[in-house]
């Protein structure tokens, strides 16, 4: 009865919280047309709804706090948190959503809406998620994640630029992003999956 028991609670959609810790939210930008520019999001949290036998009932959010942009230049984040760009002051809060997530191979579609600048548009990522987890120093189950997408900022309304005297401009309008995840079990979830463990190894 007990095997039979946590044969279900595996198999039941679990909800997973990301790791600050040992996560990532970033992207990356072509300058001039000969650099690429890379940043973070030194606050962000993302959930994620996992459901091993259903990946048409999973789902996920992110949210990210704009002003924490990190560029490894102080002048320029300062003019990405500014009206030019993110707007920080009147849009305080940038998030994805998912709508729907199919799986191809090993891989998932993840179709879903992105508020940025407060502007909500579709994006689609592309993802790696693993439902078998790696046992942390703690013990604590961790699902590694990771997704990529692309998109043209004009879209959002982040339409500042300046022309180049040789051609083209001096920042490109296709952002490339990326975010690499380690997820944990919520504790409800982990207390939970503690409980079915225990009672197995004792039966």
């Amino acid at each position: 009865m007990t095997l039979f028991l946590a044969a279900i609670v595996a198999a039941a959609p679990i909800t997973l919280e990301a790791d600050p810790n040992h996560s990532s939210a970033g992207f990356n930008v072509r300058h001039m047309m000969v650099t690429t520019v890379r940043g973070t999001f030194t606050r962000f949290s993302s959930t994620l709804v996992a459901d091993k036998d259903d990946p048409s009932k999973c789902s996920v959010e992110l949210k990210i706090d704009p002003a924490s942009i990190n560029t490894n230049n102080e002048k320029r984040d300062g003019h990405l948190k500014s009206a030019d760009f993110f707007d920080v002051q009147k849009c305080p809060e940038m998030t994805f959503k998912s709508k729907s997530i199919q799986k191809k191979g090993d891989k998932y579609t993840v179709a879903g809406d992105l508020t940025m600048h407060c502007v909500t548009k579709p994006l689609t990522l592309e993802a790696s998620f693993s439902d078998n987890p790696v046992k942390g120093p703690t013990g604590t189950p961790v699902y590694p994640a990771s997704a990529t997408g692309k998109l043209k900022r004009s879209e959002w309304g982040l339409n500042w630029n300046k022309s180049l005297e040789s051609g083209g401009v001096l920042v490109s309008d296709d952002v490339n992003v990326e975010f690499d995840m380690e997820f944990l079990p919520r504790k409800a979830e982990a207390a939970k999956q503690t409980q079915v463990e225990t009672k197995t190894k004792k039966d």
